[in-house]
């Protein structure tokens, strides 16, 4: 027999709670998702299957992708707002802060969670199979690998890996449409791109004549041809070059530089071409937040992205998703380590890169490695509307806008090949101007004979090029806050998400400083909004005018 505590914990876990809004996935969508709902009066809870707030937003990405800030609004333009006050961003005649450090930002995430009366439950891991229990096209339940079990009025899938969209039995996609699908000319395998490209003839094989490692030497079908390469994933590292704030490089577990051999090359090589060593900047993109750290991204043909390695990710079951996870982890801190310690990286490229370290004062539950992989894609519901590159492009307008995008078309790189002439090549980037764009509410909803309680802001209805836009923090924010507000109508109305009446959504949306055009060197109106919503909540707020 069980111990009395131990049966009394069992019961407790398995216990269903009853919410009127449910959301999956503590990502930067699903913070705005949860306060949005509750602010609106519904009953809601946050289900996060780690341990922190934020996703990315959080989790390395403290350069926030703005695009054109003016398209910025709602509550994601609330939240770097109110980060702004942190800093006390005034001062100097500009309120909003877009780089931050990752603990003020998910500080704020929490206290504006707080505010709103959300439910915040971390260690909430979808249970892997049969997690999700519906009733002809409702969801009302789902269950936590812990046996804890949550029922709701109306659910939504935050999450980077859309887990509860697919046990819902929704729609979806992963990896490269064709060109001939959509009729996206930038779809499916890329033709020779220069960006992140090697500017030198490498060959890929060692002087034994063996491939070298992270090289794939599977052929290349045609341009525009569909697959189920995934861009690359990698860790946005925050760096410190404040000595008395700064750690090591940390030696990942197992490490090889034989791992890192193309690396070498490349450096010999560009070395030569260039006529000087290359800078740390060419190797890892260097953008400065507050108090003396960076957020440190990919740069460059051999960089922390991680190319070719993540294709198991979005289908995968979790022990193969925490291999891939921890994978990335031994590589990208391979790279920081091979390029501060190998003998064959010069000199003066090596003592840059060494009066950078992590910062002791940030991830201190992570051993000061961030607490999110960045996951850039992977599911893709197909929805009832699918945007793709005309809507980026040409098709701007929508009648159920909730929101705008302005972020270039930005897909990283799918693949390392052996190219025609026998050389090094990367395949799969993608950097395309867009132009200010709406963003439709249909794209948040499933096909309606699916499931009619369900919203999805992040794994949301798009091709791999619309979606390479889409995909940013801010964006995801205005998602997010969109999709909690029509939770609360489709609970007030009894109604289908997909039923719900737009124009209220939108009248209410912007009331709440919501976008909806693109106006040049113009966010004073939206910023304005935001301070009026913030008084009757005693949030303290500076003169910039």
């Amino acid at each position: 027999m069980k111990p009395f505590f131990l049966l009394l914990c069992t019961l407790t876990l398995s216990a269903q709670r009853n919410f009127d809004v449910v959301v999956y996935g503590g990502t930067a969508a699903g913070f705005t998702t949860a306060v949005s709902a509750a602010r609106h009066g519904q009953k809601t809870v946050l289900l996060e299957p780690h341990n922190h707030i934020g996703g990315m937003a959080t989790g390395g990405l403290s350069r926030t992708d703005v695009g054109r800030r003016e398209v910025i609004g709602g509550m994601a333009l609330e939240f770097y707002y109110r980060v702004g006050q942190r800093y006390e961003m005034g001062r100097y005649n500009n309120p909003v802060a877009w780089f931050y450090e990752p603990k003020v930002g998910e500080d704020v995430m929490r206290t504006m969670l707080k505010e709103a009366g959300v439910e915040v439950l971390f260690n909430q891991r979808l249970k892997e199979k049969d997690g999700v229990k519906k009733e002809g096209a409702k969801v009302t339940e789902i269950t936590m690998t812990n046996g804890s079990r949550f029922a709701g009025k109306v659910f939504a899938d935050c999450s980077y890996e859309g887990d509860l969209m697919a046990q819902a039995k929704v729609s979806y996609t992963y990896g490269r449409e064709s060109s001939a699908q959509y009729g996206e000319t930038l779809a499916g395998v890329r033709d020779r791109t220069p960006k992140h490209q090697f500017e030198v003839e490498l060959s890929p094989r060692g002087a034994d004549g063996k491939l070298l490692p992270e090289i794939s030497d599977k052929p290349v079908p045609p341009p525009g041809t569909a697959d189920k390469g995934i861009q690359a994933y990698n860790f946005r590292i925050i760096a410190t070059n404040v000595a008395a704030n700064r750690l090591p490089w940390p030696k990942p577990a197992g490490y090889d530089a034989k791992r890192y051999e193309l690396l070498a090359k490349f450096l010999e090589a560009d070395t030569k071409r260039r006529g000087r060593a290359p800078v740390f900047h060419e190797m890892t993109l260097i953008a400065p937040i507050p108090n003396g750290k960076a957020d440190f991204n990919n740069n460059g043909p051999f960089s922390t992205d991680y190319i070719g390695k993540n294709y198991g990710y979005p289908e995968g079951n979790y022990a193969e998703r925490d291999r891939i996870w921890e994978d990335h982890v031994r590589y990208v801190q391979g790279y920081y380590y091979f390029l501060a310690n190998d003998p064959r990286v010069p000199k003066s490229l090596q003592q840059e890169v060494n009066t950078w370290g992590l910062p002791k004062d940030e991830y201190l539950d992570t051993r000061h490695w961030p607490h999110q992989l960045y996951v850039r894609e992977a599911r893709r519901m197909v929805g009832e509307y699918v945007m793709i590159q005309k809507d980026l492009q040409t098709d701007l307008s929508k009648p159920d806008v909730i929101g705008m995008g302005s972020y270039n078309s930005d897909s990283h790189n799918i693949q390392r090949i052996i190219n025609t002439k026998g050389f090094v090549e990367n395949e799969g980037d993608m950097q395309v101007g867009v132009k200010p764009y709406q963003i439709p509410y249909r794209m948040l909803t499933p096909k309606r004979d699916e499931v009619t309680n369900l919203l999805v802001p992040v794994c949301f209805s798009a091709s791999h090029v619309a979606y390479s836009s889409l995909r940013m923090e801010p964006q995801y924010m205005i998602l997010g806050h969109a999709a909690g507000l029509a939770a609360s109508i489709a609970i007030q109305n009894a109604q289908a998400v997909q039923k719900i009446d737009v124009a209220a959504l939108q009248a209410t949306l912007k009331k709440e400083a919501g976008v909806f055009q693109f106006v040049e060197n113009d966010q004073i109106k939206a910023i304005g909004a935001i301070r009026e919503l913030l008084r009757p909540k005693g949030v303290q707020t500076f003169n910039w005018e």
